[in-house]
């Protein structure tokens, strides 16, 4: 169950933040994060499409896509818990999908995902990311992480 909690958690961590950002006036941003040395900048954006509004002309496919990768990767982890071990498998699992069901939420309800912070490091400068956005990352460079080990550990 604690990897249903991880999901849940996270998920909804990313939608209150995004709650909280859709409440505030359009006009207050960008801002600076407080107490952020002017690192990361706060936005308010909208994105009804995948990354850079990659196929926003494609609603349909865009809310489906999603839909179908979570299904894919909830498969995964519900094969993975049948079993012991693979706990870095299971906590990668959890965490990308914490992100992916928050994205995959406003998708859903809202039609376009909220993205909100900027960190202000090179060409990171222009892209802006919510949490689920991170947690997806996170989730799957620890799934990597775990497969390099498992290959260097068979040889």
């Amino acid at each position: 169950m604690i990897f249903m909690g991880i999901i849940a958690l996270l998920a909804a961590l990313d939608l209150l933040i995004k709650k909280i950002i859709e409440e505030q006036e359009e006009s207050e941003f960008p801002k600076e994060l407080h107490r952020s040395g002017g690192k990361i900048m706060l936005y308010q954006n909208r994105n009804s499409g995948f990354s850079f509004g990659f196929l926003k002309e494609h609603p349909g496919l865009v809310r489906m896509i999603p839909l179908a990768a979570a299904a894919f990767l909830g498969g995964m982890l519900a094969g993975h818990l049948q079993h012991k071990g693979r706990v870095a498998d299971k906590i990668g699992l959890s965490i990308l999908l914490g992100g992916a069901v928050s994205n995959l939420y406003d998708r859903l309800a809202r039609h376009y995902v909220v993205d909100y912070f900027s960190i202000q490091c090179g060409k990171l400068k222009k892209v802006v990311f919510n949490l689920g956005d991170f947690f997806i990352f996170l989730g799957a460079a620890i799934l990597f992480a775990a497969e390099i080990v498992r290959t260097f550990r068979e040889r």
